[in-house]
């Protein structure tokens, strides 16, 4: 298979872009797109077998729900049974954006393996140009999850989709650099207190400002479906064992000290006030304090060290607030939950 790129920002080939991407996306077939937060890849959502070469092209687990994209607040009401109060005000306040609500699905309107089996469906409406003018055309539900292999750092650039998938999708419209950087909120609306079930760009203290208390959910057992996607399996991860360090100066130099007597190679991704010209490898966060900065230059970094021949990345930890608390969930499971301590 060919992959084709399909460029936007020309006004005389923007609409035979749209219009190619439309009739890919009608005739069962998955298309590349950018929203706010990463690049995702696209099918009609009630066509399974449309939907069944997303699991295909990116290796994904077939028991990983999909999320499922919409263009106008009325789609919703299609393949959605109830909507509760809680997650009116969330669609009233935070949509477009990176926000998706867990909510009950009408039985037999999307493909099965949308849900994978679940009565529920995360549902969101991107807040990007591209992705919206695409969604408004086609008119229909597109189920969209992060267009990378499975396991990789998702992509933030149009390139960093033709790299996993070249081959595999027929086609990527190319809408430039994702701003957020990361996946959107993952919010259960089905739960008595609403639930944060994958940490984002709309957080925790965002939320409890609109509807009140919040709960966040832990990481889901090994043996337990995940209820969304971001919840199980290890993923975001460059080739190299990413591993997660305490905050400071100290224990970053003496971590690559360590890796050094091992006659190994250490790739360090943090904040400038962490950059140390021991390391082989330095992969900016931005400044101390940009946590955006630093959301938005994450996956950047990750795939960056694809290109070198670190043994090993480091990657100084965040405090769990804010967006703090997205970019951890993304480096725990990068990390697979492994710290560096060192043989000291």
């Amino acid at each position: 298979m060919d992959t084709k790129i399909l460029a936007v920002g020309n006004l005389s080939t923007e609409e035979a872009t749209y219009a190619q991407a439309v009739q890919l996306l009608e005739s069962g077939e998955v298309v590349a797109f950018p929203t706010e937060t990463v690049y995702g890849l696209g099918a009609v959502a009630t066509n399974e077998k449309a939907v069944a070469k997303i699991f295909e092209a990116k290796g994904r687990p077939q028991d990983n729900p999909l999320i499922v994209h919409i263009g106008s607040n009325e789609e919703i009401h299609e393949f959605i049974s109830d909507i509760p109060k809680i997650a009116q005000k969330c669609m009233d306040s935070f949509w477009p954006g990176p926000l998706t609500l867990i909510l009950p699905l009408k039985p037999g309107i999307l493909a099965n393996n949308v849900s994978a089996g679940l009565n529920t469906v995360g549902v969101r409406m991107p807040n990007h140009p591209v992705a919206l003018k695409l969604l408004r055309q086609l008119k229909h539900p597109v189920a969209a999850p992060s267009a990378n292999r499975s396991g990789k750092p998702s992509p933030t650039k149009a390139n960093h989709v033709l790299h996993d998938l070249n081959g595999r999708i027929p086609s990527i419209i190319d809408g430039g650099v994702t701003g957020m950087g990361l996946e959107s909120t993952v919010l259960d609306c089905t739960s008595e207190i609403p639930t944060i079930l994958r940490p984002g760009g709309v957080t925790k203290e965002m939320l409890e400002q609109v509807i009140g208390p919040v709960n966040e959910a832990k990481l889901t057992d090994r043996a337990e479906a995940p209820r969304a996607p971001g919840m199980k399996y290890a993923h975001y991860a460059p080739n190299a064992p990413v591993f997660l360090i305490d905050a400071s100066l100290n224990s970053i130099r003496k971590a690559i000290e360590s890796i050094h007597r091992e006659q190994k190679k250490a790739a360090l991704i943090a904040t400038e006030q962490f950059q140390l010209p021991e390391a082989d490898y330095y992969f900016t966060l931005g400044n101390d304090g940009q946590i955006d900065e630093a959301a938005h230059l994450l996956y950047q970094a990750l795939r960056s060290c694809d290109d070198t021949d670190a043994d090993i990345v480091l990657v100084p930890v965040f405090p769990k607030t804010g967006v703090g608390a997205a970019i951890m969930n993304r480096l725990e499971k990068a990390a697979n939950g492994k710290w560096y301590l060192g043989n000291d």
